[in-house]
C-alpha cells in the first residue's frame, strides 16, 4: 500500500538524517532588502502611499533563499554563484555567514550584485525595485563556477572543515538572470550521472535550456505549460480531474524525462509526476497565506533535503507540502524552522 502520510517521528529521522548530508546550491543569487513601515496617509505629490520608515531587514534571495531555506533546517550548505565588486557584495556574504552558509561566490568586475528592494506595510507589499543584469555569463566565468562545482562536489569548498564529505544533492535555481548557461547546465547533468549525485532544477522557460534527464523538474502551473508549448485556460477545481494539467504533465515526462516531476500549484497544492505512475496529488495544508514570495523555494529544498535523507518520493512531496504551508503564513521571504515543521505535522495527526 502507497504511503500517503508522514508520522512526526517520521518526519524527526528525515530532519535528523538530514542533519548528515550536504547540498550544493547553484544558481542566481540575490540580496533580498525589506524596507518596513506603516502608511498613515497618501501623498500630496501623487496618489501613492507615503510609508514611514521603521526598519529595514537584509536576506539571501534567489539561488541564496534555497540555501538559506536548507540551512534553516539544520542541512550543511554551499552556495556558488556569481556577484559584483560593490556594497551589495559585501552585505550578501555578512548576511550568509550569519545564516551559517557556505560562501563561494565568486565576482565579475562587470556585474552588478542582484538585489531585490520591497517595500512592505502593515504586512502587505506595496512596491518592489530590482537591480540587476541578465546577460549571460562569460566563457571565462562559466569555467570558473565549474571547477567551483567539481571541487564542491568532491567536498571542497568555502567551509572550514577539511575535508568536508561529498555532496549528496545539487540545487540548480535558475532565475533567468544569466548564470546557469547551457554549457554549465550540461556539464552539471553529467558529473551528477556519473557520481549517483541527485540534481534538482527550479526552471525558467523564458531561459530556454534544455533540461532533460534530470532528477527533479519543479515548475509552478504557469511554468509546466510554458515547458509543454501549451495554453492554459484555467484551472480545474479538483487537479486530478483537470485534463489540460495532466496533459502538460505527460507531455514533460514524456520530453523531458526527468525522473520526478513536481507542479506547485499555488494553494491548491503539488501533484507529483512520475513515468509509469499515475499522478499523485497533496492538497496545500496551509492554514493562512500572507505571502508567497519564496515558496517555490522551500519546496525544491525541503523536497531534496528529504530524498537525501532517505524519503521516498511521496514522503518527500508531503515533506514539502508541509514547509511550504508554514512559510506563506509569514510576511516576507520567509524559511521553515525544524520545530515550526513538526508543529505542522503534529495538527495534522
Amino acid at each position: 500500500m502507497t504511503q500517503t502520510t508522514l508520522t512526526v517521528s517520521r518526519v524527526r529521522k528525515l530532519l535528523e538524517a538530514g542533519q548528515r548530508a550536504r547540498i550544493l546550491v547553484l544558481g542566481d543569487v540575490m540580496l533580498d532588502h525589506f524596507l518596513w513601515g506603516k502608511v498613515g496617509r497618501i501623498s500630496p505629490e501623487a496618489p501613492v502611499p507615503v510609508v514611514e520608515f521603521e526598519r529595514e531587514t537584509f536576506i539571501p534571495g534567489g539561488a541564496g533563499n534555497v540555501a538559506r531555506n536548507l540551512a534553516d533546517l539544520n542541512v550543511a550548505v554551499d552556495l556558488i554563484g556569481v556577484i559584483g565588486q560593490d556594497e551589495s557584495a559585501i552585505r550578501l556574504k555578512q548576511v550568509l555567514k550569519h545564516d551559517r552558509i557556505g560562501c563561494g561566490l565568486l565576482t565579475d568586475e562587470g556585474r552588478c550584485t542582484s538585489v531585490k528592494t520591497r517595500i512592505v506595510a502593515h504586512r502587505q507589499q506595496i512596491v518592489r525595485v530590482d537591480r540587476e543584469i541578465k546577460s549571460e555569463i562569460s566563457e571565462t566565468m562559466t569555467r570558473r563556477l565549474w571547477r567551483a562545482v567539481e571541487k564542491g562536489l568532491a567536498g571542497g569548498g568555502p567551509r572550514s572543515e577539511a575535508p568536508a564529505r561529498p555532496a549528496d544533492a545539487v540545487i540548480l535555481g535558475d532565475y533567468a538572470k544569466g548564470v546557469i548557461t547551457q554549457s554549465l547546465l550540461d556539464g552539471i547533468k553529467q558529473i551528477c550521472r556519473e557520481r549517483g549525485v541527485w540534481l534538482s532544477v527550479d526552471p525558467k522557460p523564458a531561459h530556454h535550456l534544455a533540461l532533460t534527464g534530470l532528477s527533479l523538474l519543479t515548475p509552478n502551473r504557469k511554468e509546466a505549460f510554458e515547458l509543454a508549448g501549451a495554453q492554459d485556460h484555467g484551472r480545474r477545481e479538483k487537479p486530478l480531474q483537470d485534463g489540460a494539467l495532466l496533459r502538460v504533465a505527460d507531455k514533460l515526462l514524456d520530453q523531458l524525462k526527468p525522473a520526478l516531476l513536481l507542479i506547485t500549484l499555488g494553494d491548491q497544492g503539488l501533484l507529483l509526476c512520475q513515468r509509469g505512475s499515475s499522478p499523485f496529488y497533496i492538497p496545500t495544508v496551509a492554514r493562512e497565506v500572507f505571502d508567497v514570495s519564496g515558496a517555490g523555494d522551500t519546496i525544491i529544498a525541503s523536497f531534496t533535503l528529504a530524498i537525501v535523507a532517505g524519503a521516498s518520493p511521496i514522503e518527500a512531496a508531503i515533506f514539502s507540502n508541509h514547509a511550504a504551508g508554514v512559510v506563506v503564513g509569514k510576511v516576507g521571504t520567509a524559511t521553515v524552522q525544524p520545530h515550526e515543521l513538526i508543529e505542522n505535522f503534529r495538527r495534522q495527526d
